[in-house]
């Protein structure tokens, strides 16, 4: 009924929009200036962001240099629907319309239900997709599942990552350099070099080195600090007339001090548990041990093109490695005796992925019939340890615990999307991809070390598992053509996420048992507009979408986290994206959303019943707004200037909407001052990040019985300078 209504009237706005759009344009000036052509592969060909019936944010070089977008983090400020958040650099939380599953990462054998795709290629595990952004053509958000074109685990949508390819026709060298406060030092370089017409080979690196955000006075040592370098090379070929041959590696390193806990007490309890000689400043911790985080990511690719007579074919290969450990002092505070708890928790985790895809795009019937059809494979194995040191005044419950994973998975997939023009303006869309999908676990539970079993292991176990799955995503799609600059367009599409097994499970028997895939259908409905001669855009998306099957992972106070398909869930929600570029120079952008999502009911069994509970990470209101002007100051240099602004309802980090997990509404403001020449050749700038210097909660684990909260933040007020050059 929602979605009737919205059509109804999004057909009123089309059509006068359309009307609006033509007189605009037969009363407008003869300048040409205006926005921008956007191209996007949210259905694996170059399209038109406009003509794309699918809800999609894109951001391009010059936008993510202009706003400071280095992260997912800092995407999330400016894309409706987006929250990114982390229990540590390695295991990022990313959700789109709510979904995304907290304490995945945790699990050798769970998939997350954002995915990361670096040039077409899916990016597995948390520990190797949280990657810089940099050296990027683009990026887009894909809202919504993804289960055609994209496949398992975009449950609730993909971010495709589109690197800088070879060009045959320049040659240059640039790059950055940054200095900003805590002692933040960045190196950026970048190169293209075209050996002929037909062979080019272009790289980039990067370097981040600066001090911790977070003092613990136990130790005196600042952690949460950064040191990371990677890089990416790429040679492309074109040998022969429609053959394009593109061969990419890239790696990453990051090795720092860890993350430490914030330690809450809301309020002093009985029994003498209350968080003494906890230092009032959030950005100050007292653990016993600062812990670490290393990575080492990589991998490459190679993709070929090839037209033919059918088509054209785009073979995809690639393989990729992600080494991840981590140490946290997860529990560490003083807390009075003899109540004194301390959990120190470790992670190493080795995951190795090998995927092909093959797919052919055609164009038949004189073009009014186009389409993609293709096949997928993906064999994965992660092998993981996780370590847990508990130290409890109960000697029952005291001791080290390891839990070793290895889980071998492999998923293969048919798929096909076909759309047939019926008139100039109206189009069908019709596809589907069948997938089949294999896990097999070792999992073990170890006592390491008493005097007493450590939580969560009851008993120590090794258990063999293994389950497959099947999963069945077709899409619907129709979209209609107003007049040139007007497209509405209405959709139904499933998508699903994986099945699993537990990580840190108390006993075999529940090791070995699988939870199952989940599974979502989304109704969506929209409209994209252009305006006064190509200067004014707004795209507008409403969506309703249900969720059966879903997986929920649950803490279990001194145990675990446990993740079973728990609950239901229906999410409506409307996001609207506008683009202004009124006079030449100047430009705003703003986007919304609104989001209502709850569960619709909760399985027995579960830890507590959640029923009308709101779904984690999922804010009910979103802004982002962004003004920015570029003016001439001399016939060679331009000033340009930048304000971006995003705000964020509260959110709930569990399920259960405790009052102790919850991240109230905030706005976060940024800026951006910068001379550069008018051809783009070099650049001098100043910036600020998070300016009020808001402190935000980027992960909250909480203890109810302790009135307890254990807090991870964004980071503070950051400022600094960059120097770009090109030549």
């Amino acid at each position: 009924m929602a979605i009737r209504r919205f059509m109804q009237a999004v057909s009123c706005l089309a059509l006068s929009a359309g009307g609006g759009a033509a007189m605009a344009q037969e009363q407008a000036a003869t300048s040409t200036q205006g926005l921008e052509e956007i191209v996007v592969t949210a259905q694996r060909v170059a399209q038109n962001l406009q003509d794309v019936p699918i809800a999609v944010s894109a951001f391009s070089a010059a936008q993510l240099r202009d706003a400071r977008i280095e992260s997912v983090r800092d995407l999330a400020q400016y894309t409706p629907g987006l929250t990114s958040s982390e229990v540590n650099p390695g295991e990022p939380n990313f959700a789109i319309r709510g979904i995304g599953t907290e304490g995945i990462n945790s699990n050798a054998g769970g998939d997350a239900s954002v995915v990361m795709f670096v040039d077409g290629v899916y990016i597995g595990r948390g520990g190797g997709s949280n990657l810089n952004l940099y050296d990027l053509e683009r990026v887009e958000v894909l809202r919504g599942p993804q289960g055609t074109l994209f496949g398992k685990n975009v449950v609730g949508g993909a971010i495709s990552l589109v690197s800088r390819k070879p060009d045959f026709t320049e040659t240059f060298v640039g790059g950055s350099v940054t200095y900003g406060n805590y002692d933040r030092l960045e190196l950026l370089g970048r190169f293209n070099y075209a050996l002929s017409d037909v062979a080019a080979v272009s790289g980039a690196f990067t370097t981040i080195d600066r001090d911790g955000y977070t003092r613990n006075a136990t130790t005196g040592n600042r952690v949460d600090d950064e040191n990371l370098w990677g890089g990416r090379l790429s040679v492309r070929l074109a040998p022969g007339d429609g053959v394009d041959i593109l061969l990419s590696g890239d790696y990453t390193k990051q090795d720092t001090l860890g993350q430490p806990r914030d330690n809450v007490c809301n309020a002093a309890l009985d029994g003498g548990i209350h968080c003494a000689g906890v230092d009032p400043d959030p950005r100050v911790v007292n653990a016993v041990d600062d812990g670490f985080l290393r990575r080492e990511v990589g991998g490459v690719s190679a993709t070929v093109t090839l037209d033919s007579p059918m088509g054209e074919i785009t073979s995809i290969t690639a393989w990729r490695k992600a080494d991840y450990s981590h140490r946290d002092a997860f529990f560490s505070n003083p807390i009075n005796p003899p109540a004194q708890i301390e959990s120190i928790n470790e992670n190493i985790e080795t995951s190795e992925q090998f995927s092909q895809e093959l797919r052919l795009a055609f164009k038949t019937l004189e073009n009014r019939l186009s389409g993609v059809v293709g096949l997928y494979f993906l064999t994965e194995n992660v092998e993981r340890n996780e370590i847990l040191e508990q130290s409890f005044p109960v000697p029952a419950s005291q001791g080290v615990g390891s839990f070793p994973q290895d889980v071998d998975s492999d998923s293969f997939a048919l798929f096909g999307q076909a759309s047939l023009a019926v008139t100039d303006r109206l189009t069908l869309t019709v596809g589907a991809r069948m997938t089949w999908e294999s896990k097999r676990a070792h999992l073990q539970g170890i006592l390491v070390e008493g005097p007493g079993l450590p939580p969560p292991l009851s008993v120590p176990y090794d258990v063999r598992a293994r389950e497959s799955w099947r999963a069945f995503t077709p899409r619907f799609a129709v979209d209609y053509h107003v007049s040139d600059n007007v497209m509405i367009y209405a959709s139904a599409a499933r998508g699903f996420k994986s099945g699993g097994f537990q990580g840190t499970a108390g006993t075999g028997g529940s090791a070995a048992t699988p939870y199952d895939p989940e599974f979502a259908w989304n109704y969506e409905a929209g409209f994209k507009s252009r305006f006064l001669d190509n200067r004014v855009q707004l795209n507008v998306a409403a969506f309703h979408t249900d969720y059966t099957d879903l997986q929920v992972s649950q803490l279990v106070p001194l145990c675990c986290v446990v993740i079973g398909n728990a609950a239901t869930a229906k999410i409506d929600g409307v996001e609207a994206e506008f683009v202004a570029q009124l006079f030449e120079g100047f430009r705003i952008d703003a986007s919304y959303s609104w989001l209502d999502a709850e569960f619709s009911s909760f399985a027995d069994g579960a830890t507590a019943d959640y029923t009308g509970n709101r779904l984690p990470r999922a804010p009910k209101h979103q802004i982002g707004l962004a003004g920015q002007y570029e003016v001439p100051v001399t016939d060679s240099v331009n000033l340009f200037g930048r304000v971006g602004w995003s705000y964020r309802s509260k959110i709930f980090f569990e399920a259960s909407n405790t009052p102790l997990e919850i991240q109230k509404s905030y706005g976060m403001l940024d800026g951006r001052l910068a001379v550069r020449s008018a051809d783009d050749r070099w650049e001098v700038a100043v910036w600020g990040m998070n300016l009020t210097d808001k402190l935000v909660k980027n992960h909250i684990v909480a203890f109810a019985p302790y009135a307890q909260q254990l807090n991870t933040y964004q980071p503070p007020r950051t400022y600094g300078v960059t120097v770009s050059f090109q030549f």
